[in-house]
């Protein structure tokens, strides 16, 4: 089921969401600045990355560049030189490459990269995160961890990125329009793990106000595969995460 590469670090310390950031404070999501926050407060890093047009692993959450630029149009419409000048919500922090990203992290903490999906078959921005990461952990840059909402990405990412430790992301209920694409039966399968054949995980990052649930439990007893559990926001998501998983995303507070 696995090739049960989840190292203990994964798990050590709360992982900061999109890494430590407060908007009143001037420190956005996925930046600079949210890492080296996070990096201060002791916590591991999660973030986002988006392909840009000529094919660089951008560290962005949304396919839209509005949200946080307030620029029309997509992350995938722009080349990463142009997309490197775009200002996060109105700091002075920019859309940094993953490459980047890493480097200044510079192996002070764990990151987890989260590898955007459209549920189109396309392994693009897999390769590059794959090609990204694999040049930093050879150059002793530190440890770094893979997962996806997609299935299809996690299983490549075994072939693209060995030796990395890959996580499926899930959760219960697949109402949300990022899953439009998908028939009621992959919606099915992604809610009770029918694709770990495929997907063949290290480890799963679950939706918190979906624990307990019978897939978590019984990866964690029979399967010996570490649970993370996003996106923690109060004291009732902490003591969920507490009980049912091993570590737990969290934003908005100090875990």
């Amino acid at each position: 089921m696995t090739d049960r590469l989840a190292p203990d670090w994964l798990t050590a310390r709360p992982i900061a969401h999109r890494g430590l950031h407060d908007r009143n404070a001037g420190i956005p999501e996925n930046t600079i600045a949210a890492a080296e926050a996070a990096i201060a407060g002791g916590y591991a890093i999660e973030c986002d990355v988006q392909l840009s047009r000529d094919g660089e692993a951008m560290v962005f959450h949304d396919a839209g560049l509005g949200r946080l630029t307030g620029t029309d149009g997509l992350v995938r419409e722009r080349d990463a030189a142009d997309l490197r000048e775009l200002t996060v919500l109105g700091s002075a922090e920019r859309v940094p490459t993953l490459a980047e990203f890493l480097k200044k992290i510079a192996g002070r903490t764990p990151l987890v990269v989260e590898v955007k999906t459209r549920f189109d078959g396309d392994l693009a921005l897999a390769r590059r995160t794959a090609e990204v990461v694999a040049a930093h952990v050879a150059a002793d840059g530190g440890p770094v961890a893979l997962k996806s909402f997609d299935p299809a990405i996690v299983g490549a990412l075994a072939d693209l990125a060995p030796g990395i430790p890959r996580g499926i992301v899930a959760e219960s209920h697949h109402d949300d329009p990022a899953y439009a694409s998908l028939t009621e039966a992959q919606r099915h399968g992604l809610a009770h793990l029918l694709h770990f054949s495929e997907s063949r995980p290290d480890f799963l990052s679950w939706r918190v106000d979906d624990l307990p649930n019978a897939a978590t439990h019984l990866c964690r007893l029979l399967g010996r595969m570490p649970v993370m559990t996003w996106t923690v926001r109060n004291e009732a998501q902490v003591r969920l995460a507490r009980a049912h998983a091993d570590q737990m995303v969290f934003e908005g507070f100090r875990a």
